[in-house]
């Protein structure tokens, strides 16, 4: 390609085309500010399915929860960055040999779209339309429940995950009393292994909330919720959080390509299984080079960096691939967790530190190399372990499991 005709490429994706988000959350939000910092002067429409302003979401589990905060709106000026909102507008299909996308107010054509609908809460089965059962996803969730810790209810928490986890923390805060029910054996049962979340239960007590294993729930009736065992536990109001999952049913008969998870399959570059479209954030996985499997990621990390590679390829100028080391981070019971990279059963798991103290991490090994840490109060270990996920080094396990060793000493 000579130089002249790269010129016309870049002049072509920076001017020529229309951009449509679909999905107001940080993953479209971060999209549509992403073009306009790389350079793309075309048109760009973000369309939301909410009515309010777009907002960040772990806000919502934490001060805007409690009242410390009224809402969580991104520190952003739309209209001087030239990004059209349409907000309080549902996308219903898509028809790609037209490029529109359907709205509830009618066809939006686009040259390019970017599916960024984010992920749903699974639902309680038998309990929608229940009083006092409620979701926490949503601005209008966080401000329903507003009042019901306020009135410092007694309340049910069915899932012992990290939203359950966050919203327990929160309510126990409040002065609620708090039960945690959770079918699994553990908390945290379908993100960490056994024995790095044992450690975990203690949390709970440690706060005053109570845990409950092995623990399904029947049915859920006013006042109270009945368990499989036929127990009945107090409830002035219940909260859900038994995960989530991608927001695409609206996908349907389009032709975009969906995964196991009914997730947007992506590729290496966010790209779609249909011309024109991208997909990014929680609704889509993507290709690891790095961990040599597919991923699908739902935490705020990877809705904040992967729309920089989706600009970056919509623009051209500089085709990317995404293949990130994946980061969260969880605040509990008075403890700062954070977990980076990818692990898997086989990987062998070294620990740092005594997990029934206030600060420890637990380490992955894949072949002598770290390819994921959890850390607990030990932030010095998560910032040094990423990078070493990130160069891929060996490491020297005696080291590695030395608290009192800096982590890149461990270095083989």
């Amino acid at each position: 390609m000579s130089e002249q005709t790269r010129a016309q490429v870049r002049t072509q994706g920076r001017t020529a085309r229309r951009v449509v988000i679909v999905g107001a959350g940080m993953a479209g939000v971060q999209t549509a500010v992403a073009l306009r910092e790389q350079g793309f002067t075309g048109d760009v429409t973000l369309i939301g399915a909410e009515p309010h302003q777009p907002y960040d979401r772990p806000p919502l589990s934490k001060a805007v929860l409690l009242g410390k905060a009224e809402g969580s709106a991104f520190d952003i000026d739309f209209e001087a960055l030239g990004i059209e909102l349409r907000l309080g507008c549902e996308a219903l299909g898509l028809r790609p040999a037209d490029h529109e996308l359907d709205t509830e107010a009618g066809p939006v054509p686009y040259d390019v779209l970017v599916l960024a609908t984010g992920a749903e809460p699974i639902q309680l089965p038998g309990a929608q339309g229940v009083p006092g059962v409620h979701l926490l996803r949503t601005l209008d969730d966080a401000e329903r429940l507003r009042p019901v810790l306020a009135q410092q209810h007694d309340i049910v928490v069915v899932g012992a995950g990290w939203i359950g986890a966050e919203f327990a923390t929160a309510a126990r805060e409040a002065g609620c009393a708090v039960t945690v029910v959770e079918a699994a054996d553990r908390p945290l049962a379908g993100a960490l292994p056994a024995e790095v979340a044992a450690p975990m239960t203690a949390w709970y007590a440690d706060s005053g909330a109570s845990l409950r294993t092995h623990a399904r729930v029947e049915r859920v009736e006013p006042g109270a919720v009945v368990l499989d065992d036929g127990s009945r536990v107090p409830a002035g109001a219940v909260v859900v959080g038994i995960g989530a999952r991608p927001a695409t049913a609206w996908l349907a008969g389009s032709g975009v390509e969906l995964g196991a998870h009914r997730e947007v399959v992506a590729d290496s570059h966010l790209r779609t299984s249909v011309p024109d479209i991208y997909a990014v954030g929680d609704c889509a996985s993507f290709p690891s080079g790095r961990y040599e499997e597919r991923l699908l990621v739902h935490h705020w990390d990877n809705a904040l960096q992967a729309p920089r590679t989706v600009a970056a390829n919509i623009i051209g100028e500089a085709p990317a691939a995404y293949d990130p080391v994946p980061y969260f981070w969880s605040e509990q019971f008075g403890r700062f967790v954070q977990y980076v990279g990818h692990h898997a059963p086989a990987d062998s798991t070294i620990w740092r530190g005594d997990p029934s103290g206030a600060a420890w991490t637990v380490c992955w090994l894949r072949e002598s190399r770290l390819v994921a840490l959890l850390a607990v109060g030990r932030p010095r270990d998560l910032a040094q372990g990423r990078r070493l996920i990130e160069a891929g080094m060996p490491m020297n396990p005696d080291i590695l499991a030395d608290p009192s060793r800096p982590l890149k000493d461990a270095t083989a």
